[in-house]
């Protein structure tokens, strides 16, 4: 799937695994998790393709969150996207590295 990332921290932890603002600065073994995870959302062909990788959870969001979709980063945090078809291909945006605890919020 092709990537696009909403906000440029987002982008930087993944290429780089840190970000110039200090907002947005997560432990190593989370930002290696991020990393792996993103990418996974790279290599596979469509979002189904997720529910293969239990340790993921991969979920579409519904309420408040409706038409995002996440995996779990850890047991910590989760990764918020959403997928879009564009030509025949999938383009994942990801939108948010999000706390667990902040989840249901």
């Amino acid at each position: 799937m092709k990537l696009v990332f909403e906000q440029e921290y987002l982008r930087e932890l993944y290429e780089t695994g840190k970000t110039t603002g200090k907002k947005h600065r997560f432990q190593p073994s989370v930002v290696s998790r991020y990393q792996k995870t993103v990418r996974i959302l790279r290599s596979v062909p469509s979002a189904e393709y997720l529910f293969r990788y239990k340790g993921l959870h991969y979920e579409i969001l519904r309420g408040d969150k409706g038409g995002l979709e996440s995996v779990r980063v850890n047991d910590q945090y989760r990764l918020e996207f959403k997928t879009t078809e564009v030509v025949s291909e999938t383009v994942v945006i990801v939108c948010n590295v999000i706390e667990l605890s902040n989840h249901y919020k």
